[in-house]
């Protein structure tokens, strides 16, 4: 039996939830976060970035055994040396353990680097806030994490001076040589994930630095000295490693987070698994029976939660609008749904049990005047590589490497006419992913329909970048972009184009709503609720007419809309092949979540282009998961042209 250390996962996971200790590992609790830790590495690229790390550092000591005992020999052996490089060091004090990803004795310093796949612009970030010199949330996580570490480490040796420091992707730098990222492949060897370097590493390979390393005592001082929920640092921490080797729960604690808690599950999970989730709020007094009523989590765009819980406003039905308005409210008078308008449309539909739709015929119809035929849609696959592929990109710059598009006509007439995929290994994409593009909305006038603000952000993304580059098309393909665009506020040029994209998720957000979608705004939860409210969706894609009266890259004769045996309809998204074997493409979407607009719809395919770049394959294994990305895509742009089918039949 393994000992129960509180390891330094084990202390953010606490620093989540405490109580969430108490339910992690433990395969009788229902656990809705991605378990498969190969597509989490590719995910996340940092193995990659890890390996690359190690290279800057070279000539250091791997401590390779998983065996505690082993590893702490070992470490405290090296450790003896006056200058010495070690990679995974162990250290360990009563009950907490950590692994150190690099540490560099020399002499009687000690320099503690955790290397993290996140990016750091050197010439503008900061780890704290201007306004209070506070550590800003979004680098909390990763700074109690080097804090608990220097404390383990100088709880097990206090005889050495501990230098703390991040190593993170430097975005203000560029690479200076092709291929970086395919130097690292990500593999699986006994069910272990590892790095497989695939040529002699050089400094000339590298080329110059793109990892920057930020010391960070003064932000671990901070932490050490700033109380929390649990007493000072040291007292949350002894707390924490306690319970966890006790296997004892700490709390309850109902808060905000519950919402978002990852143990959370009674319907639609594996028989005989328990939920957490329920466990702690069964303990706070409530019953499930109760919790079967909608709670405050549910509520669209609310930071009012916390405040919510506190004062005992635990379900949607208990809020009136004097709880949703600003301390200081706007006076305006909006033709279209205001944010606070919509969360009182849902609290309203929740507290009636009213299952029926909103749709604001009038507003919808002034907005189609303005469309013009044919109607195009599109939907763009990215990802972000923190290790870029080619000489003079970025770390975690956008790679546009899949669209889909589809037309309707003035008619009613709708054929998927468009589909683009880059596949090669190495290779930056952006370019030929515009050229394509261009080619097919530029040959008449029509409306260009996207979903939230991503293609936007993408194409402002690739207009930089052709800027900066030698492209002897450049100048058409910007103009291009900015035909079909807005400027974004980062962007230095300012424009807004005649056919500027019409986005479809604010339409939605403007003029329906449907409680079926539970306060969801992304399309994977908006069309099987457009498709149970439409009977002219139900009834036109019930037949096998998707592939044969209207033409498809990827289907032949599909039938859109299924039933189960209880006469629910089923989300066509969930109908599609999996993508990743043996894991639902839901999860893997919600695995990533798009920090601008909340909404996660890109995860599945962000992962299987991470895996076809970064990993082994068969070319039967590449050509199943290309198939599912087009299929995936596909529905995405289809997905969009439902949604205006229903409305177009309702305005009629």
């Amino acid at each position: 039996m393994k000992p129960r250390y509180l390891t330094k996962s084990r202390y953010k996971l606490a620093k989540e939830c405490a109580h969430k200790l108490f339910y992690t590992s433990k395969k009788d609790y229902y656990n809705s976060k991605l378990n498969d830790e190969f597509l989490l590495a590719l995910a996340e690229g940092g193995y990659q970035v890890g390996e690359l790390a190690k290279h800057y550092y070279s000539g250091g000591i791997n401590v390779e055994t998983l065996d505690f005992e082993e590893a702490l020999n070992q470490t405290t052996q090296l450790l003896e040396k006056d200058n010495v490089v070690i990679y995974e060091a162990a250290f360990l004090s009563d009950n907490l353990f950590i692994r150190a990803d690099i540490i560099i004795k020399s002499g009687n310093n000690l320099h503690l680097i955790e290397v993290k796949a996140k990016s750091f612009d050197t010439t503008s970030d900061s780890f704290f806030s201007t306004k209070d010199g506070s550590i800003k949330s979004d680098w909390s996580p990763y700074l109690h994490d080097v804090a608990f570490q220097k404390h383990v480490i100088s709880q097990s040796y206090p005889q050495f001076n501990i230098l703390s420091y991040l190593l993170l992707a430097d975005k203000s730098s560029l690479t200076s040589v092709d291929g970086l990222n395919q130097l690292f492949l990500i593999t699986k060897v006994n069910d272990r994930i590892q790095v497989q370097v695939t040529k002699n590493i050089t400094h000339e390979i590298l080329g110059d630095r793109i990892l920057c390393k930020i010391n960070v005592d003064e932000a671990v001082e901070q932490i050490w000295n700033s109380p929390t929920p649990n007493g000072t640092f040291q007292e949350e921490i002894k707390l924490f490693a306690t319970k966890y080797y006790r296997d004892e729960r700490i709390g309850p604690f109902i808060d905000a987070y519950c919402g978002k808690c990852e143990f959370k599950g009674l319907e639609n999970i594996p028989e005989g698994m328990k939920s957490g989730f329920h466990e702690c709020w069964n303990s706070a007094g409530f019953t499930n029976e109760q919790l079967a009523f909608p709670l405050i989590f549910e509520l669209w765009n609310s930071r009012k939660k916390a405040e919510f819980i506190a004062t005992r406003k635990f379900y949607l039905k208990d809020l009136v609008r004097a709880d949703l308005e600003p301390k200081k409210p706007k006076k305006e008078t909006l033709p279209y749904l205001s944010i606070i308008d919509r969360q009182i449309l849902q609290i309203q539909k929740v507290r009636d049990n009213d299952t029926t739709h909103f749709i604001d015929i009038e507003g919808l119809l002034n907005e189609m005047k303005s469309w013009e035929y044919p109607l195009h849609f599109i939907d763009f696959e990215t990802t972000a590589v923190a290790i870029p592929f080619n000489k003079g990109r970025r770390p975690y710059e956008q790679i546009a490497f899949q669209y889909s598009h589809h037309v309707m006509l003035d008619n009613g007439d709708v054929d998927h006419v468009g589909e683009w995929i880059n596949i090669e290994r190495g290779i930056f994409p952006n370019f030929d992913f515009i050229r394509a593009l261009k080619k097919e909305l530029e040959n008449d006038h029509g409306s260009i329909f996207r979903y939230a603000a991503h293609e936007n952000t993408i194409l402002n993304v690739i207009h930089k970048q052709l800027k900066d580059s030698n492209e002897s098309d450049k100048d058409l393909l910007c103009d291009f972009i900015e035909s079909i665009t807005h400027s974004s506020f980062t962007n230095a040029n300012k424009w807004k184009g005649g056919r500027d994209m019409i986005d479809l998720r604010e339409l939605v957000l403007r003029y329906y709503y449907n409680p079926l979608t539970k306060g969801s705004n992304s399309i994977k939860y908006v069309l099987p609720a457009i498709i149970s409210s439409s009977d002219f969706i139900k009834n036109k894609y019930s037949e096998p007419i998707y592939g044969r009266d209207i033409k498809s890259k990827n289907f032949n004769e599909h039938i859109w809309i299924t039933y189960t045996k209880q006469g629910s309809v089923i989300n066509p998204y969930k109908t599609l092949p999996l993508i990743h074997e043996g894991i639902d493409n839901e999860l893997l979407d919600e695995f990533i979540i798009d920090d601008a607009t909340g909404i996660a719809d890109g995860g599945a395919a962000m992962i299987a282009y991470a895996k076809m770049q970064f990993s082994q394959m068969t070319n039967q294994e590449r050509e199943n998961i290309v198939n599912a990305l087009k299929r995936y895509c596909e529905l995405d742009t289809m997905a969009m042209v439902m949604i205006v089918e229903a409305w177009q039949n309702w305005c009629k």
